[in-house]
């Protein structure tokens, strides 16, 4: 117990001026500029949450920029960006939907909270395959140390990309300049939007890196496990490899109606990137 307190008190004091939960934080709600963020109505109009949060210290990387570089969100004249919003508007719907029942489940199924959820899978795995504590409080501190670099990174992104939710983006899909995206003012997605910023996913970095810690510790993708859900009613689902989980999320997340794909897809390797940094850069084994 004194060995806990003394290492929470240190890494404390370590933490105090990181740039997290500022006294006079920015009130951040975006621009009314086609393509750009602003708080939408299934939100009740707030303004983005945690606007400060791409600018906290990282814990294993070096910085946000550095490591984690991607060329941005699509432009939106693209042909990935029309593809990737005529998806989210068929299968992300509330109404209408071309969403099939199983679709659904798995977007429910993956709707609570991730940090939770993620941690309830470690804990499982580690319980199951690891008989020292300190190999346990390894596991644990990389995948959430490479987590929450990996949520810094996105929210970095989210606030400087800026990009529209699918819910905006089909309200004004007429006035976007794509004449491939065809708008539609009655559009909801299943569930409710987030109040932040679309690119990149919170949950597709925290889940990716999660899942890529497990598959480094233990040197293999392939293990059968069962995960649970903070969701009442939605039961369990059980995978073969750790990666199949980091799947399913970029699927639920297009299925809730809340992200495009893209937004998606790039937060995943950059939850990968930021558990492989993690992995090789600190909390090196002994021996």
């Amino acid at each position: 117990m004194a060995v806990g307190q003394e290492a929470a008190l240190r890494v404390t004091a370590l933490r105090s001026n990181d740039g997290a939960f500022p006294l006079n934080p920015e009130v951040f709600i975006g621009s009314t500029e086609p393509g750009q963020w602003r708080p939408t109505q299934p939100t009740f109009q707030q303004p983005m949450s945690a606007p400060w949060m791409g600018g906290v210290t990282p814990f294993a990387l070096k910085d946000v920029d550095g490591l984690l570089h991607e060329p941005g969100p699509p432009h939106l004249s693209s042909g990935l960006y029309a593809r990737d919003y005529d998806e989210v508007k068929a299968l992300g719907a509330r109404f209408g939907s071309a969403r099939t029942a199983a679709q659904t489940s798995l977007a429910t199924f993956y709707s609570g909270n991730f940090f939770a959820q993620m941690n309830t899978i470690a804990r499982s795995v580690a319980l199951a395959r690891l008989s020292d504590i300190g190999d346990t409080a390894r596991l644990l501190a990389l995948a959430n140390l490479s987590a929450a670099d990996a949520l810094i990174v996105a929210w970095d992104n989210k606030r400087t990309y800026n990009v529209w939710r699918p819910s905006t983006a089909i309200f004004e899909g007429d006035n976007d300049g794509n004449p491939r995206t065809v708008g539609d003012p009655t559009w909801l997605p299943l569930f409710n939007d987030p109040p932040y910023p679309d690119y990149t996913s919170g949950a597709n970095s925290i889940t990716s890196a999660f899942m890529r810690t497990l598959a480094l510790f233990f040197d293999d993708d392939a293990y059968t496990f069962t995960v649970t859900t903070p969701v009442a009613g939605q039961g369990t689902r059980t995978y073969g490899r750790f990666s199949a989980v980091a799947d399913d999320v970029v699927e639920a997340r297009v299925y809730m109606g809340i992200h495009f794909r893209f937004a998606d897809e790039v937060a995943r390797r950059q939850g990968k990137q930021a558990a492989d940094w993690a992995f090789s850069h600190v909390l090196r084994p002994l021996e």
